[in-house]
């Protein structure tokens, strides 16, 4: 069988996809370079070319999730907003449960690191940009919901961690607490319109 030469592009996409699947299936520290190399087919010299530390791998993985999670749950003007919001969030949910163990990594193992936290703020300060446009406040009502909004953003993430690491709600309770807490939230704000 002839092996067909990757470019570095490719070669790269094919070590964060092993990593992809190596970070969802165990916890970070269980993660060993040699294994990425091994799933991916590849030397661990050349591993180590496009990826000096694990770290630096999990960013790569990380940062490919949350621009896939973008993608996946961007907003349907055919919807209410309430439904809007509960399909954004059922597209973040199945991620989370498919891949616990990368979010665990992402909020709690890699918490205090610079990089996955810009990811995930980034992430975050996109979804709260739509969420915005999608409610068309006026200005002076605008900066009120955005803070609302992002306090939302930060609940859904605490209770996620929780939810992933003790199981202390079931997954429809997340979605139906996590939509109930944003709308009650943005009620005072939009009067009749939630």
């Amino acid at each position: 069988m002839v092996r067909r030469r990757l470019t570095p592009e490719q070669r790269r996409a094919q070590i964060v996809e092993a990593g992809a699947g190596l970070f969802a299936d165990r916890p970070y520290e269980a993660v060993l370079m040699e294994e990425v190399a091994a799933a991916a087919g590849i030397s661990r010299a050349l591993l180590y070319r496009h990826f000096p530390a694990k770290r630096d791998l999990f960013a790569a993985v990380y940062e490919q999730a949350a621009a896939q999670l973008l993608v996946d749950s961007s907003f349907d003007p055919g919807l209410s907003v309430p439904e809007q919001i509960s399909t954004a969030l059922n597209t973040h949910l199945d991620y989370f449960e498919a891949n616990p163990h990368a979010v665990l990594a992402a909020n709690k193992v890699l918490a205090a690191d610079p990089t996955i936290q810009g990811i995930i703020a980034g992430e975050l300060g996109e979804l709260r940009r739509r969420m915005l446009d999608e409610l068309g406040l006026p200005a002076e009502r605008r900066a009120a919901a955005e803070s609302v909004i992002g306090a939302w953003l930060t609940f859904v993430r605490v209770l996620t961690v929780d939810w992933l690491e003790n199981g202390t709600v079931t997954r429809a309770d997340m979605h139906a607490v996590s939509t109930g807490a944003l709308l009650g939230a943005l009620t005072p704000l939009l009067g009749g319109e939630a």
